[in-house]
């Protein structure tokens, strides 16, 4: 069965409302929340980007049942993987293990800021695996050390950690890292209905969950929808590897100058109250081979949205 779930915008809106969505969101009946974890937004109009780890504690004390996942931590670069599985043992156990973990090979923009070099994917993807080892091991509750070509752990223990390993999912945008995720993860994470990466994750032998993320902007008008968007996340319409590329948010608001409007409105984005639309996005991602599919309304209009959900979508596509 498809779970149905809202993304926690963290570079849209600060703590406080975030975790007042999260509530709103089970009260209308999603299945589950995605929070972002970053430490710059991609360009200034969003204008937050708190730290997801507290937020969460947040969330916890204002839910009861909804799953709640974060969509993707990088847990290579700028925290050490001994203290993201701290926070991540911690989170899980206040949860009641209603938690899953992304994990991702993650983006300059937040990654950087230690002065760290920033490496090639192949390189990423190396580091992302024995960072998961190392959590891993930690959150057996046992005195861990480990002496690897990225991370050296002398004598930890995490002494609060839950019953059960955290679910941790993968992040995969193409092929070969969801053929990756099927040996490392314990399902795929996924931006957008790409149905060769949930394809790919499958024939590898990728049994666990398949999450996506779709990106939404309702408003009374279609206008109205793409000024929002193209206002709040001009960074959806930039192309290739420059998401991962990209240091700073200044620089995105330079690669954004070259998105036009029409960009949005022909782009991938669905905007506008028809339902319809947003209905037919969610089946699309269905139909490619997702069972938990999440959509993230762009700009400030949140309550609207969540209604607009509530009343004429998740009836529709359950």
């Amino acid at each position: 069965m498809t779970q149905f779930g809202y993304t926690l915008s963290s570079e849209e809106h600060g703590p406080t409302e975030l975790v007042e969505y999260a509530r709103r969101a089970e009260e209308i009946g999603f299945d589950f929340v995605s929070i972002s974890d970053h430490f710059h937004p991609w360009v200034s109009a969003q204008g937050e980007s708190a730290f997801v780890w507290s937020t969460l504690g947040g969330i916890a004390t204002a839910t009861d049942e909804i799953e709640v996942g974060v969509g993707v931590t990088c847990p290579t670069m700028r925290i050490h993987p001994v203290n993201v599985a701290h926070a991540v043992a911690t989170v899980d156990v206040m949860f009641d293990d209603w938690f899953t973990f992304g994990v991702g090979t993650g983006e300059n923009l937040n990654e950087h800021v230690t002065g760290e070099r920033w490496p090639e994917h192949d390189v990423r993807l190396e580091m992302l695996e024995e960072s998961m080892e190392v959590m891993r091991k930690l959150w057996t509750g046992q005195t861990t050390s480990h002496h690897g070509e990225h991370y050296t752990v002398e004598n930890a223990r995490l002494y609060t950690v839950p019953d059960d390993q955290p679910t941790t999912i993968a992040s995969a945008f193409g092929p070969q890292t969801a053929r990756w995720a099927a040996d490392h993860g314990d399902g795929i994470w996924c931006s957008g209905p790409k149905g060769e990466v949930v394809e790919a994750y499958r024939e590898a032998g990728g049994e666990g969950p398949a999450y996506t993320q779709l990106h939404m902007c309702y408003a009374s008008s279609e206008d109205e929808a793409v000024d929002t968007v193209y206002e709040y996340w001009p960074n959806g319409s930039i192309p290739g590897e420059l998401g991962q590329e990209l240091p700073t948010p200044a620089h995105f608001q330079q690669a954004a100058q070259l998105v036009e409007r029409e960009d949005i409105a022909e782009g991938s984005t669905v905007t506008g109250p028809d339902p319809d639309a947003h209905i037919d996005s969610i089946e699309q991602a269905i139909d490619a081979g997702y069972d938990h599919v999440y959509v993230h309304q762009i700009g400030p209009e949140q309550e609207q949205a969540l209604e607009f959900y509530e009343e004429e979508v998740l009836p529709a596509v359950r």
